[in-house]
């Protein structure tokens, strides 16, 4: 009864939380009011602990917790929590030697406020302190030192290991062990794994089994009666006041909101004015001024080190957090729903997720950490879960089975199976979403009033900051609510790209990209919305998003931030986008649920798009309070689904809806749109946000295209591959270089419209290599030839042939052949050592005439770079004199015509049937896109065969004057031949 796990005991434990609490319910002893005690100790984790908690009144169990402290799977002692302190000690003492990963000591340290158990195997004699006690099992009874009373009997308590409820139980422990240790089951040594009698036995049961032994039930009862733990579960544990007081804080508030609200209201009338005092106002009463000043501070410190962010989520539909520069969207201007950001009943503060350029957001976590203070501040955890496939894999390697065999079950289950394929299908849906090991939220820190450390313990990954043991959804139960410090690289581009402008224009972008204002009615930006001409572009890139675009004929901010939403999973598989779309570009075909759901969301004609949709048609159409109402915004997501709150509001929302006399059809058809869409959608304010970011790429793109592609080269790309954004500089005007020892550095480099790839776009060419280079160039200029070259960079003949089969010694005049000859015969395999002061030019030979073939370059290209710099479509032979080009295709509409296209992205969905089918993306020989689309036995009959050039058999259809292609035929034309291999 004092020592029961879970399966946060990772790879160890089998049971979840609520699986123990429901078989503790009916073996634990209860008390005259019918309440008991029960101990939770898992493996040096804390990670259940709250949830734990959390649960327990619902099965009238009074929660006892501590920590199993082992080494490996050698048991040490047991630790359990008298009180909410000792839960703190234990967590201290947790995370400091996990952090720095030594073993627990065979004896404890004084350990405030908590009891000690240790197994009487570990017992070796000591002294015990007044509240250590040594832990006796069933079978150990008979053993020497209890049956020669050689330990008081005041210091012995029964000590059963609760770990399984049942064989299989053990048998899924022993198949998660095996895991661990990355043995054969049948080679798993029996120290590596549990007793199999670690089951989770009753008081009843106990009580036999320690007849002869009364006085151990005795001081066992004494630690289950005298344990206690308890958490205020409605109140907020964040950090409660930013600056010397409260008053002092909303002081601050105050007047960083209305100076911010005279910057960005330049004739402000009294309802704007009214919104920010009542924000405010409510703000304070709530509580959350300080959890504001916060997020303010990290925007102020991000500026001061000139970074760009983006503040978005629920918070962006605040006026105050406008006005004090956390978003950058005006929620008076949207029409932002006020009580989506907050309302007199919320307990959570709003959302805000602030993006940072991928290069930054490190050091403003660093900054957090140094201002608050590493004992109040946290990164969240994540539980990395076995996936279906995972599991499978896992279970099956276990069980011996050859990869051959594991590869198809993870696809399918065949007829016949023997019986470890089956054994392997049975317990991989056993331990399929046990927790499998602790990860790091994206983005998710906790700043605490109190030390994290009386919430939980530490966990520490091989490089970063310290992590809490459970995840954003125990934090959030108990009242931490995060803060969302997230990187992407869409503001790196931005960034990046500002300077490049600077530095080949002398313009500086700065100023202008934040003037939103000014972005809104930017003509060029107009038209490269509405074409769809957005590769390269923050969240507008998409193949999916450039077709809504296309077909919503979105030249304006509200509807990209309608666009921004609408793509999101749940509303286009719904129906709804598409419906939306008609709604709009045909006014005469609105049709309407319900006339109040018109009057609700007029903006996108009874489309619920929006999580503020959500809130509400639950409050003004069901009639559900606004606290309700926010339970179903949030139950949407899996997690809380699982609870019966959610249920619960359910059936109201069903029942209210009765009274209200709408038609069980009608509601039913409003609650599926709230049940596609809601675990997926964005809050509007969190569109807009995005939106926002879109429009500074746009902005970009359309004035400073070059510039822009070779920022979103230098930041990783985005949705496409390097060669994507290559082919858009050069549809752009740019004139591409392969690398250049001279004019390349290990980013792209560009000089007016000359664009040089970087050296690191050179596969298997060494970083070492390429810093020698740059340092070289800096220290003493640019190389005068081969010779020169390698006098000054210490490099292997390997590496060296990589940069002269890539053409970066082209400024030479010689051909590559000729300087393969002479660096064969000037170095060796291993680097030579640079000697610039007594060095000789090798001795110079005649090289022969050689051949050369037409293809040589681009081939070597594929090779080292992944694709030709020359036109893919000059490498193939073409079967046909004409095919149709994506600029024509408005002219076969309905016909079966043969086009050319370079394969760009595919993407794999299923019909409703289940079968597999495709949606393409190409590029004609004219560099326009060519989009497709492969239905089921096309899929089957004509798969792809990756990159190259496909040819392109179908019918040309149109969907809201947006043109595809439904493929029937697709051949592969292979690329000529490269002659130097025949």
């Amino acid at each position: 009864m004092l020592n029961n796990h879970t399966y946060y005991s990772l790879r160890y434990g089998s049971l979840s939380t609520k699986e123990l609490l429901e078989h503790a319910v009916n073996v634990i002893d209860r008390d005259e009011t019918g309440w008991g005690s029960f101990v939770l100790t898992d493996i040096n984790t804390t990670s259940a602990v709250l949830d734990f908690i959390r649960l327990c009144p619902a099965y009238h169990i009074r929660p006892i917790v501590g920590i199993d402290f082992r080494n490996g799977i050698d048991q040490q002692f047991i630790g359990i929590a008298q009180n909410n302190n000792g839960f703190l000690v234990l967590n201290q003492f947790l995370s400091e030697y996990l952090k720095r990963k030594q073993d627990f000591p065979a004896r404890a340290p004084s350990l405030m406020d908590c009891f000690v158990i240790y197994p009487l195997e570990k017992y070796s004699g000591f002294p015990l302190k007044p509240w250590e006690y040594v832990g006796v099992r069933s079978d150990q009874l008979l053993r020497k030192p209890i049956r020669n009373h050689e330990i008081p009997s005041h210091r012995l308590v029964a000590l059963q290991t609760g770990t399984f409820r049942n064989k299989k139980d053990f048998n899924a422990h022993r198949l998660l062990r095996a895991i661990d240790n990355n043995t054969l089951l049948s080679k798993l040594p029996l120290e590596e794994q549990a007793f199999e009698y670690d089951t989770i036995s009753s008081w009843d049961s106990l009580s036999k089994q320690f007849a002869l032994y009364p006085r151990l039930l005795e001081n066992t009862k004494t630690i289950l009666e005298t344990a206690s733990i308890e958490f205020d579960f409605t109140t907020s544990k964040n950090k409660k006041v930013f600056g010397e007081s409260k008053d002092a804080d909303f002081i601050q508030l105050q007047s960083l909101a209305y100076v911010g609200f005279s910057e960005r209201y330049a004739n402000p009338d009294a309802p704007k004015k009214a919104r920010l005092d009542m924000e405010l106002d409510t703000i304070f009463k709530l509580g959350f001024t300080a959890y504001f000043l916060i997020n303010w501070n990290l925007t102020q410190y991000a500026k001061s080190k000139g970074y760009y962010y983006v503040g978005r989520g629920s918070g962006a539909n605040s006026m105050v957090a406008y006005c004090m520069y956390i978003t950058n969207v005006d929620p008076v201007d949207l029409n932002l729903y006020f009580e989506r950001f907050i309302n007199k009943y919320r307990k959570t503060p709003p959302d805000f997720d602030i993006d940072f350029s991928w290069t930054d957001r490190d050091d403003v976590i660093n900054y957090i950490f140094k201002k608050y203070g590493t004992s109040n501040v946290a990164m969240l955890a994540t539980y990395n879960t076995f996936k279906y496939k995972s599991a499978i894999r896992e279970i099956g390697k276990v069980f011996g089975l050859p990869k051959g065999e594991i590869d198809v079950l993870t696809r399918y289950a065949p007829n016949n199976l023997d019986n470890l394929s089956q054994l392997t299908l049975r317990y991989s849906e056993v331990i399929q979403s046990f927790p499998n090991h602790l990860g790091i939220h994206a983005g998710g820190i906790v700043i605490s009033d109190l030390p994290i450390y009386n919430y939980t313990a530490h966990n520490f990954p091989p490089k970063g900051v310290p992590i809490t043991q459970f995840s954003m959804h125990e934090a959030e139960d108990i009242g931490l609510h995060k803060f969302d410090i997230l990187s992407q690289r869409g503001l790196g581009k931005i960034k990046d790209a500002i300077q490049l402008v600077q530095q080949n224009h002398n313009v500086d972008l700065s100023r202008s990209i934040e003037n939103v204002e000014l972005l809104k009615k930017d003509p060029e930006i107009k038209k490269q919305l509405k074409k769809g001409n957005t590769v390269g572009c923050f969240y507008v890139e998409s193949p999916g998003m450039r077709m809504l675009l296309s077909k919503l004929k979105a030249n304006d901010y509200r509807r990209l931030v309608a666009a921004s939403s609408i793509i999101r999973p749940g509303v286009a598989k719904s129906g709804m986008m598409r419906e939306y779309i008609q709604r709009f570009r045909f006014p005469d075909k609105r049709k309407y649920t319900h006339p109040k759901l018109a009057e609700l969301m007029e903006e996108t004609y009874g489309v619920m798009v929006y999580q503020e949709d959500v809130l509400k048609v639950a409050h003004f159409f069901a009639g559900l309070t606004l606290e309700e109402a926010d339970v179903l915004r949030r139950g949407m997501s899996r997690k809380f689904k699982e609870r019966n709150e959610f249920h619960l509001i359910k059936d109201k929302f069903f029942s209210n809806c009765a009274k209200k006399g709408y038609p069980q059809n009608i509601t039913a058809e409003v609650w599926m749109q709230i049940g596609s869409f809601g675990s997926y959608a964005f809050s509007k304010g969190h569109s807009a946000s995005y939106a926002v970011e879109s429009y500074q790429s746009l902005y970009i793109k359309a004035y400073y295209p070059l510039e822009y592609m070779v920022a979103t080269i230098n930041n990783g790309g985005g949705f496409y591959r390097q060669e994507s954004y290559i082919h858009e500089a050069k549809m752009h005007g740019g004139n591409i270089h392969a690398p250049c020892v001279n004019n390349s550095r290990g980013l792209v480099t560009i000089y007016e419209k000359e664009i040089f790839l970087g050296l690191s776009m050179v596969q298997d060419l060494e970083f070492r290599i390429i810093k020698a280079i740059g340092e070289s160039k800096d220290r003493n200029g640019s190389f005068t030839d081969l010779y020169n070259f390698i006098k000054r960079i210490p490099i292997s003949k390997t590496q060296l042939n990589l940069l002269i089969r890539i053409g970066a010694f082209r400024f030479t005049g010689k051909t590559k052949k000729e300087l393969l000859w002479e660096g064969c015969l000037s170095l060796g395999e291993k680097p030579k050592e640079v000697n610039e002061l007594f060095s000789f030019r090798p001795r110079q030979f005649e090289i022969p005439q050689l051949h050369y073939h037409n293809f040589e370059d681009a081939h070597d290209e594929i090779e080292l770079l992944g694709f030709p710099l020359c036109s893919p479509f000059s490498l193939v032979k073409k079967e046909r004199e004409h095919f149709v080009m994506a600029s024509e295709m408005k002219n076969h509409l309905n016909k079966v015509v043969v086009m050319l296209g370079y394969f760009v992205f595919v993407k794999t969905t299923k019909t409703s049937n289940g079968d597999i089918m495709y949606f393409g993306t190409f590029v004609d020989p004219k560099g326009d896109f060519i989009d497709t689309v492969h239905f089921p036995q096309v899929a089957i009959n004509y798969p792809f065969r990756g990159l190259g050039v496909y040819a392109l058999k179908g019918k040309i259809t149109e969907d809201f004057d947006f043109y595809s292609i439904e493929v029937n035929t697709m051949n592969y034309l292979p690329y000529a031949e490269d002659k130097r291999y025949d």
